[in-house]
């Protein structure tokens, strides 16, 4: 057996999602952390920019159909010790993403208003909204090919790498919020204008900062050629894998927003509740997601070794931290509510709506739980489409339903959206379970290797 192969295979858990959690709790805190400023200026940029970066979100998961499959694809090839294989779609994944990246920027200026129009928004909401939206879509080509480069970078096990470069573009988007809403350093106040231009020099960073480290760690140095000439082969690949595993991110934000839709009806104060729940449940479910892409690359790599059973165990150990650790937070969040809300705003309608809604989390953060990390699983041993189907059915005809009659129709408003997602979590996390413990994807795997 090759160094290479001991040196993947042989990676801990603890490894591997230690950095990716801080990455992502710092990731998580930059949207916190520009609510809060963002706060101070107006409750109605808030709303703007939160329903902005919905919009926001659907595009950088398209650009994660390429990310995922390449951190599965990688993953797999390293397992298997097939070092050229691995090299050769993190080549493809960066010229590939670039082009997505150009084709969405494009989309984004051309069609941004029309895309806020589905919301309903109006008056000053809609006019952060589309501010926001607009100068910050010029940058989607960097969050593309970036996003590329990091999912290459910890495929490959180099995760402190992403998480360092995180803590410095962080830093960096800071900064510039503080410019722009307080006016620091003889600067006028430029507002959303200012934190869109923020965003764009962060992401700027990010790029140059994740090709050193891909150069310097895996010594691999990306050509125009990379761009100009992609491999058609690894393109299958990726989208074979990666369309599936990402369609069930991409259905979640389509319907989010038909969602925050229902929420608008309700009134503008919901909306900017929702806005601030959803930047205080992140606390709850940031571990979560740290430790199902650590597993994600883990599992991946097991199935290439053809390690099994380790596969099958290392999904249901992770299952029973993500579970504990959710319950345990989220209670914590729910007692000190109050508190929390207080950081973001003192509207008494506001925090009146908000407050039962923390309730609510205590409810959907455990199903998620098992959603992320079984779903996460079944995408890594290759079982791409049942995630996305069962993603599809659960979230159009759970959520989005249930949203409308508990929040609309019975007049539950804020709440009632919640619970209704929470049903949604819960259904396909059960699916997610009884998937992976009956093992089709191991079977086919079984079949295919010979005796």
């Amino acid at each position: 057996m090759s160094v290479e192969k001991n040196k993947y295979q042989d990676q801990s858990l603890f490894n591997l999602t230690w950095p990716l959690f801080i990455e992502i709790s710092l990731h998580m805190s930059v949207g916190i952390i520009a609510t809060l400023i963002l706060s101070g200026y107006s409750d109605n940029a808030v709303a703007g920019v939160g329903v902005a970066n919905q919009i926001m979100n659907i595009f950088i998961l398209v650009f994660n159909v390429t990310a995922i499959g390449a951190t599965i694809l990688i993953g797999q090839n390293l397992g298997a010790n097939r070092i050229k294989e691995a090299r050769s779609i993190a080549r493809s994944a960066f010229g590939l993403n670039f082009w997505i990246g150009i084709g969405m920027t494009i989309v984004v200026a051309i069609f941004g208003g029309i895309l806020l129009n589905f919301y309903g928004l109006s008056g000053d909401v809609y006019s952060y909204a589309h501010t926001y939206l607009v100068v910050t879509g010029f940058s989607l080509c960097l969050e593309a090919v970036a996003l590329a480069l990091s999912a290459v970078l910890r495929s490959y096990g180099h995760t402190r790498e992403t998480m360092f470069v995180t803590i410095v573009m962080n830093l960096i988007s800071i900064i510039g919020f503080l410019i722009a809403i307080n006016g620091l350093f003889g600067i006028p106040v430029t507002g959303v204008v200012g934190v869109s231009i923020s965003i764009i020099v962060a992401r700027v960073f990010l790029v140059f900062a994740l090709l050193f480290y891909v150069y310097k760690r895996l010594a691999i140095r990306y050509r125009i050629t990379d761009i100009l000439k992609i491999d058609k082969t690894n393109t299958k690949k990726l989208m074979g894998i990666g369309i599936p595993s990402a369609g069930e991110q991409l259905s979640y934000q389509l319907s989010q927003v038909v969602i925050t839709s229902f929420v608008a009806i309700v009134g503008d104060a919901a909306l900017a509740a929702r806005v601030y729940i959803l930047n205080i449940s992140m606390f709850c479910f940031m571990f979560t997601m740290a430790i199902s892409q650590g597993t994600q690359i883990l599992v991946a790599r097991y199935v290439g070794a053809k390690q099994y059973e380790k596969t099958l165990k290392r999904g249901l150990k992770t299952l029973r931290i993500a579970f504990l650790v959710s319950v345990v937070i989220s209670f914590t969040i729910a007692f000190t509510g109050e508190s929390l809300l207080g950081l973001f705003t003192e509207h008494p309608m506001i925090i009146a709506v908000a407050l039962p809604v923390l309730w609510a989390i205590v409810f959907i953060e455990p199903g998620r739980a098992v959603n992320m990390v079984l779903m996460g699983s079944l995408k890594s041993v290759g079982d791409v489409r049942f995630p996305v189907v069962i993603g599809i059915i659960s979230m159009w005809g759970i959520a989005v339903v249930l949203s409308y009659v508990f929040g609309i129709s019975l007049g539950l408003g804020l709440l009632g959206v919640w619970l209704a997602q929470g049903v949604d979590e819960w259904v396909r996390g059960i699916f997610a379970y009884r998937r992976w413990k009956s093992q089709p994807w191991l079977r086919k795997k079984v079949m295919k290797d010979p005796a």
